[in-house]
């Protein structure tokens, strides 16, 4: 079941915004980069600080565990743009028979972002924001509620970029749908305290 591309002309269809909230994890930036460094230590591409072999691998996985609970938390808020962009389709005549779907706007975000929204997510800090949606994206599609450490195999703790990039592909392959670009449909990304400040000005304004 391929993609296959449409052409809408000129038009541009403004999408609702994704809106994005903050993790609540607490995990500190330098809990993660120890984690890190553990991995590095582990695969020899840094020399050792001595530390024991079984508490670099417990950093490790602890590490991944983190990062795997941080991508679903974020791909609850991609799935629920995802929702919010198929509901705007239907009442769109022209969308409504040209088989836009959820991977539609997958690939849109992951692929052919808006310039603004790719702008925004570096200055953000997120350079490499293609594998972190799409990765986002594949948790979602595999687990309802982030699983728990003891439920994952360490072989999957340890590679799941590589399973999550495999997933994702699998979602977009999982049924028909069109390739759309920034060309024909344009959105905004928001953090969730600045989407709010906004519409307070908004209503301010009223």
């Amino acid at each position: 079941m391929s993609p296959s591309t449409t052409t809408f002309g000129e038009t541009v269809w403004v999408l609702p915004p994704l809106i994005l909230h903050p993790f609540n994890e607490r995990v500190a930036p330098s809990t993660l980069l120890e984690n890190s460094k553990a991995a590095l230590m582990l695969s020899g591409l840094i020399p050792s600080d001595g530390t024991d072999e079984e508490e670099l691998k417990r950093r490790l996985l602890s590490g991944r565990y983190s990062e795997i609970r941080m991508l679903f938390f974020l791909g609850k808020d991609v799935f629920r743009w995802l929702d919010q962009c198929v509901e705007w389709v239907e009442r769109v005549a022209e969308l409504r028979e040209a088989e836009v779907k959820q991977q539609s706007f997958a690939g849109l975000l992951t692929g052919a972002a808006p310039e603004g929204v790719k702008e925004k997510l570096i200055r953000w800090g997120v350079s490499d924001y293609v594998s972190i949606f799409s990765r986002a994206i594949a948790l979602n599609a595999m687990f309802l509620e982030p699983p728990s450490f003891c439920s994952l195999a360490e072989e999957f703790l340890r590679n799941y970029h590589h399973y999550a990039d495999a997933l994702y592909l699998c979602y977009q392959q999982s049924q028909p749908h069109h390739i759309i670009s920034s060309h024909n449909f344009a959105f905004e990304l928001y953090a969730s305290a600045e989407y709010s400040r906004l519409l307070e000005a908004e209503w301010g304004e009223q």
